[in-house]
């Protein structure tokens, strides 16, 4: 008994329209069930891609100087390389917090065997000098009453700890995946550029490889000006805490020009150095790295980063800050990077639109053309 042969597959654009329907559904379908179940590591997925389109320029001179190891061996030197630059400043804080820990330890003795003498720096505090002197008699001053205060406040602090350690798992999680992303994005960046070129023509046209172009340069746009933002503010202001006295100037520094990434993170940082340098009794030092630290990175941080992203997709200082705000208030950090981009592609389609002639002006230019209803000396239906 013969097996008559399998029919022949309808190209696609022989197919009848019930058949492009279903097809369209069951990849929607899909693809909304394969995002669904996906969700948790989205932001894992986005972070890696955003970190191999800001490194694309520097891992194609190394690809091209060691074309040998570009299916595992540089990708994976690559992903390390990253994860080291992210980890470093992180373990260098925790040593020094642990160290910090010691001498901290040793104060929370004193405080419940001796109590707290009321600092001098409050003395020369220009108002609250009465309200914190009667607050600290009352919470620190005798040990009965620092040992109540204290086990307050470590009720709180380990209740916080707890959820810290639940969110630092979860990030590391995330981070983890990212660095995954990372590799297999590094490896296989060709294909997956030629598919998603491929795959925007057919979708959206010449557009969509337009559209792609804005991306990429908005995301690199954004990761300059904060890199670059981030660490012109930790030398800075390494020079200032170095100037002004401030514990562990390089290690403040440090954080600082990490926590530039995020908008006004380094204010955080340069708020609490100078807080750290009052507690050692430089007051005016403490006042003045503040308020010239927060005013640097109040200008910095709303001009020059903006005009640095700004300047490789043509966005309006506005609409840059709009994204960069509006990003990171919707997505946490990752809306630093989704944010321009999204304005960007914005205003492309904004300037395609309003630079497409209207259907008025050209139904006018039929009319008036050698030939047209005008020259016959017939009416025009603008209906």
């Amino acid at each position: 008994m013969t097996v008559p042969p399998a029919p022949a597959p309808v190209p696609h654009d022989d197919a009848p329209p019930s058949h492009r329907i279903a097809r369209a559904l069951l990849a929607v379908g899909v693809v909304a069930l394969a995002a669904w179940i996906s969700a948790g590591f989205l932001r894992a997925i986005l972070w890696g891609g955003i970190i191999a389109i800001a490194i694309a320029p520097l891992y194609q001179r190394f690809e091209a100087r060691w074309p040998e190891g570009r299916r595992w061996a540089l990708p994976a030197l690559v992903t390390l390389l990253v994860a080291v630059l992210v980890i470093a400043p992180l373990t260098l804080a925790v040593v020094e917090a642990a160290h910090e820990g010691q001498q901290l330890t040793g104060w929370l003795t004193t405080a419940r065997t001796e109590g707290l003498p009321l600092p001098g720096i409050v003395a020369d505090l220009p108002i609250g000098r009465e309200a914190i002197a009667g607050w600290w008699s009352t919470t620190l001053a005798t040990p009965a009453d620092a040992a109540e205060t204290l086990d307050r406040v470590n009720a709180v602090v380990m209740h916080h700890t707890r959820l810290f350690g639940v969110d630092v798992l979860r990030r590391s999680v995330i981070f983890a995946f990212s660095l995954l992303t990372l590799f297999f994005l590094l490896r296989d960046r060709v294909a997956v550029a030629a598919q998603a070129r491929r795959a925007g023509e057919r979708l959206f046209g010449v557009a969509g490889e337009q559209v792609a172009e804005l991306i990429l340069l908005s995301v690199r746009g954004t990761i300059n000006g904060l890199v670059l933002v981030g660490v012109g503010e930790g030398v800075v202001m390494s020079v200032a805490y170095v100037a002004g006295g401030v514990p562990h100037p390089l290690l403040f520094g440090v954080l600082t020009g990490v926590a530039a990434a995020i908008p006004m993170g380094a204010a955080v940082l340069i708020s609490v150095a100078a807080l750290v340098l009052a507690g050692t009794g430089a007051t005016a030092a403490a006042i003045a790295i503040g308020v010239v630290g927060l005013a640097f990175v109040l200008v910095v941080d709303h001009t020059l980063r903006p005009a640095l992203i700004g300047s490789t997709t043509r966005l309006p200082f506005l609409l840059v800050l709009v994204g960069i705000l509006g990003g990171v208030e919707t997505l946490g950090l990752l809306g630093l990077f989704v944010g321009p981009a999204v304005m960007a592609v914005m205003v492309m389609l904004w300037r395609e639109f309003a630079a497409a002639p209207s259907l008025s002006r050209e139904r006018e230019r039929a009319r008036d053309a050698p030939g047209g209803a005008a020259a016959r000396g017939e009416g025009v239906d603008l209906a």
